[in-house]
């Protein structure tokens, strides 16, 4: 086939910052057609990036049966990503949609049902999983550098303002869902391995508007096979970091920036008391992940990234706010991964320079 040709889903910030600009460079995929609520902004980056199809969200369904379209990418609240991605994949328009995957495990089990039923391709949008910085990391720790993984631990916060969505409860909004879904999925492919327990707890600054309906943080404490802990704080209260760290039996990684797409990831191997730095470009996450789902598409390949890999992290979610709620901790039954994100799946496109923000 030629180019995949995808449709995106809602033209918030990532949408515009992130993937719109992202997509012309890849030389394997194409966007012709935009869905939006709207009219003037998709109007205006319809004629900025050249696509002639622009829809309403009431008009979803004239547009998976236009055949102007391969894929699509759902940028929307989490709320909205299974009442968009079902029908996409029941029409054989495969998917990439935005973390968290859903928000309950039943509606990505209807996203996988809907995929497997049609054949078509449903990835969760781990950018990270094609960025060099972040798979060296993972090899690393296969190839032994520092012994047996035994500690995971992390910090991804960032100061968000009032009245942006991500403080929404009716959207599953806040800072596990926003943030600590990357150290969730983080852990789980450094350590190869599910967690079996968690412990959680959250808080936030009673005399802070922004948090009436989502905590200011959440910290949490994984058990995983073999005795081996993982611990990260998320928060939208405190300053700017995101990082991490995997320590051994001989030597720990950490990697900073961590998690961001807008700047770039350093890591850093300490054995024996010394210290070896890497500094990776700053690479287009969102290209690299594009080239790699159109990859896949093409070559009728299933993504790392999988509907099954999103639904693990939605399931960890779910008894991370459990353990929080009761302060008690949950058990959490979940199948071995079948896969783990591989060099052989790293993109190193630039960042992409041409985009409009409205």
């Amino acid at each position: 086939m030629g180019k995949v040709r995808y449709a995106v889903i809602g033209t918030g910030w990532i949408s515009q910052i992130a993937f719109m600009p992202a997509i012309a460079q890849t030389g394997n995929s194409e966007m012709t057609a935009i869905v939006s609520g709207s009219p003037d902004n998709a109007r205006r980056l319809a004629e900025f990036y050249g696509i002639r199809d622009v829809y309403s969200y009431d008009r979803y369904g004239e547009m998976l049966k236009s055949g102007k379209v391969d894929a699509v990418y759902i940028a929307l609240p989490n709320s909205q990503h299974a009442a968009f991605a079902v029908p996409a994949l029941e029409a054989g328009i495969h998917a990439l949609v935005e973390k968290p995957l859903a928000t309950t495990s039943q509606e990505c089990d209807a996203m996988i049902a809907a995929a497997e039923r049609s054949g078509a391709r449903l990835m969760t949008a781990y950018r990270l999983h094609s960025e060099p910085g972040t798979l060296e990391a993972i090899d690393m720790i296969r190839r032994g550098e520092i012994g047996e993984p035994r500690i995971f631990s992390s910090v991804f916060a960032f100061p968000v303002p009032a009245g942006n969505h991500r403080l929404l409860a009716q959207h599953w909004g806040g800072p596990l869902q926003d943030l600590g879904v990357y150290c969730i999925n983080a852990v789980r492919h450094l350590f190869g391995a599910e967690p079996t327990e968690v412990i959680a707890a959250t808080a936030r600054r009673p005399d802070d508007a922004r948090f009436g309906e989502v905590e200011e943080m959440v910290s949490v404490t994984l058990r995983f096979p073999g005795d081996r802990v993982g611990q990260f704080v998320a928060s939208f209260g405190g300053d700017d970091i995101d990082q991490y760290r995997v320590v051994g039996t001989t030597g720990q990684i950490e990697v900073s920036s961590g998690y961001r797409f807008d700047r770039p990831i350093t890591v850093r191997l300490t054995r024996g008391g010394k210290t070896e730095e890497t500094c990776f470009p700053q690479y287009d996450h969102f290209s690299g992940q594009i080239d790699y789902f159109s990859d896949c598409i093409q070559k009728g390949l299933k993504p790392v990234a999988d509907g099954a890999d999103g639904l693990a992290d939605v399931v960890i979610m779910r008894a991370i706010e459990q353990s929080a709620a009761t302060g008690m901790a949950q058990k959490i039954s979940l199948a071995p991964a079948a896969r783990h994100p591989v060099k052989d799946m790293a993109r190193s496109f630039p960042m992409a320079e041409r985009r409009l923000m409205l």
